[in-house]
C-alpha cells in the first residue's frame, strides 16, 4: 500500500495524503514510510516550480516561431489595402494604428484612384500626372490636409481640372497668347464674358495652370446666387471659387493670389447672339479693389466663346421663377466645338483713392474696357475660322 502511494505521488507531482490516517496512528512503519514519501514529494514539487518559468518561456518562443512561420506562408495584403485596414508591413495589426476612419478613407480613396487611373487611357493618365505636377508647383497656401484658407482642396481641384483640360486640349483646342505677361504675386484678371455658362472662365483658368510658368491657379469671383444651389456651393469652394464679395477678394489678393473677374457679369454672359463681341457695361467694383490693394490688372480677351451657344434671348419670367439672374433661350444644349483664342495683355496699374466719386473710377474702368475691346477686335481679324 505504501509503494502504491509513493509511485502515485511521483506520477502526479503532488504530496501524498497523510497515510497515518489510513494505516492507523499506532503503525510506526506506516508513519515512517509516509514521512519519507512526503519528503520526496516535496523535493519533486520544488524542482517542478523552479523549472516552470523556463517551460513557459519555451512555450512562448514556440508560439512566436509558429506565428512567424504562418506569417511567412501567408502573403501580406497590398500596401494600400493594408494601410486602409491599419495593418503593418507583414499584414499584422500595428501596435499604434492611425485613426481608423481617416486611414481607411484615405487608403480606399487611394486604392480606388489607383484602379481608375490604371484603367484610364494613357492620354488621360499622362494628363492627370501633368496636372498633378503643375498644381504641386503652384504657389498655394495649404494645410496638412490639402485645403487652403478658403476651402480649395487640391485633390478635388485636380480631378476637376482633368475634365477641363480634356476640353481645353481636345474639344475647344484652345490657343493662349501672352501668358508671359502674367506678373508675379497678386493680380486681377479682367476678361470679357460670353457663352451662357462660364466655360470661358474654366478655359482661362486651365491656361494659367497648364501653360503658364509658373502655374497660377485662379480664384473665381462667383455670383451671389451660386452658393444657393445645392451641392454646387461646396464644389465651388473646393475648386477655388468664392462668392464675389469685396472682403473675399481683398483677403485673397493680400495673400498673393490671382483673382479672375468678369465686370460684365450676366449682362455679358447671357446676351443674345446678335450682340456678340459687344462689350456690355462694366461694373466699377474691380477697379476700387485694385486701387485699395495696389493690384495690377491683366486684361484678357476671349475669342470663340460667343459662338459656342447662340442665344435668341432671355426668358425673364422663368428666370424669376427659378430665382436665376437670367434664363437664356439657346439653340443647342451642349456647347459647340468652337476654337478658343485667349489673349493675355500687359498688366495695367492704377493709382488713386478707392473711395473716389464714380466719375473718377469710371474713367479708369473705361481704360480697361477699351484695352479688352481692342484685343477682341485684333483676335477676330486674326482668326481664320470659328471652328478651325
Amino acid at each position: 500500500m505504501t509503494k502504491t502511494n509513493k509511485s502515485s505521488a511521483r506520477r502526479s507531482g503532488k504530496p501524498r495524503a497523510d497515510t497515518t490516517r489510513s494505516t492507523g496512528v499506532g503503525d510506526p512503519a506506516g508513519a515512517a514510510g509516509a514521512m519519507a514519501a512526503d519528503a520526496r514529494s516535496a523535493e519533486f514539487e520544488s524542482e517542478d516550480e523552479s523549472e516552470l518559468p523556463t517551460t513557459l518561456a519555451t512555450a512562448d518562443a514556440a508560439l512566436e516561431a509558429q506565428a512567424a512561420g504562418d506569417a511567412a506562408l501567408t502573403p501580406a495584403p497590398p500596401p494600400l489595402l493594408g494601410r486602409a485596414l491599419g495593418l503593418g508591413p507583414s499584414g499584422i495589426p500595428s501596435e499604434r494604428p492611425p485613426d481608423v476612419l481617416a486611414g481607411s478613407l484615405e487608403g480606399l480613396h487611394s486604392l480606388a484612384g489607383g484602379i481608375l487611373e490604371s484603367l484610364a487611357p494613357r492620354v488621360i493618365r499622362d494628363l492627370n500626372r501633368e496636372i498633378r505636377d503643375r498644381i504641386a508647383e503652384a504657389p498655394l497656401e495649404l494645410n496638412s490636409y490639402g485645403y487652403d484658407p478658403w476651402g480649395l482642396n487640391v485633390d478635388v481641384a485636380r480631378r476637376t481640372m482633368l475634365v477641363f483640360a480634356l476640353f481645353y486640349k481636345y474639344y475647344f483646342r484652345v490657343k493662349a497668347y501672352g501668358l508671359e505677361h502674367l506678373p508675379k504675386g497678386r493680380m486681377l484678371i479682367i476678361a470679357n464674358h460670353a457663352g451662357q455658362i462660364a466655360i470661358d472662365a474654366c478655359m482661362i483658368g486651365t491656361a494659367t495652370v497648364l501653360d503658364a510658368n509658373p502655374p497660377r491657379p485662379l480664384r473665381g469671383m462667383g455670383e451671389y446666387w451660386l452658393p444657393t444651389l445645392p451641392f454646387f456651393n461646396v464644389f465651388m469652394a473646393r475648386v477655388g471659387g468664392v462668392v464675389g464679395t469685396p472682403k473675399n477678394c481683398i483677403d485673397i489678393l493680400e495673400h498673393g493670389e490671382a483673382v479672375i473677374a468678369f465686370p460684365e457679369g450676366v449682362r455679358g454672359m447671357n446676351k443674345p447672339f446678335r450682340e456678340r463681341y459687344q462689350l456690355q457695361r462694366f461694373g466699377n467694383g474691380f477697379m476700387r479693389l485694385a486701387l485699395q490693394t495696389n493690384t495690377p490688372i491683366v486684361p484678357v480677351a476671349v475669342v470663340g466663346s460667343e459662338e459656342q451657344a447662340p442665344s435668341l434671348g432671355n426668358f425673364a419670367p422663368l428666370a424669376r421663377l427659378l430665382s436665376m439672374p437670367a434664363f437664356p433661350i439657346v439653340l443647342n444644349f451642349f456647347p459647340l466645338p468652337t476654337r478658343y483664342h485667349i489673349y493675355f495683355g500687359e498688366p495695367m496699374e492704377f493709382r488713386g483713392n478707392p473711395n473716389d466719386e464714380d466719375e473718377v473710377i469710371v474713367r479708369k474702368v473705361e481704360q480697361v474696357k477699351g484695352r479688352i475691346h481692342d484685343m477682341i477686335q485684333r483676335g477676330l481679324k486674326q482668326r481664320r475660322s470659328i471652328f478651325f
